[in-house]
């Protein structure tokens, strides 16, 4: 039988299911006109993105936070860009009034 993955050097990985979880995993695959090692393969590369846009939002708040913390200080560099962006922001809502 021919493989029907796109990597041919991909691992396989067994698990359990309970049997009614797999007769719906089954139908639902079925109803996508697709294998179900394909829709799982789908949930997993949802998951592992879904986990690495929650990283990168956590470490954006994190950097926000740090940056906003050192803003306070109106003598810091970060103060400075926060005044000059401002600016900015208001030169450009003055021009579309």
């Amino acid at each position: 039988m021919a493989r029907t993955t796109a990597d041919p050097k991909a691992d396989t990985f067994t698990f359990r299911l309970a049997p009614a979880m797999k007769a719906a995993l089954a139908k639902s695959a079925a109803q996508e006109h697709k294998q179900p090692a394909e829709l799982m393969r789908e949930l997993v590369r949802d998951h592992i993105a879904r986990r690495e846009r929650q990283a990168f939002n956590e470490e954006a708040r994190r950097q926000c936070l740090t940056i906003n913390a050192l803003a306070k200080d109106p003598d810091s560099d970060e103060a400075q860009v926060a005044r000059e962006m401002e600016a900015d922001l208001e030169a450009f809502a003055d021009e579309w009034r």
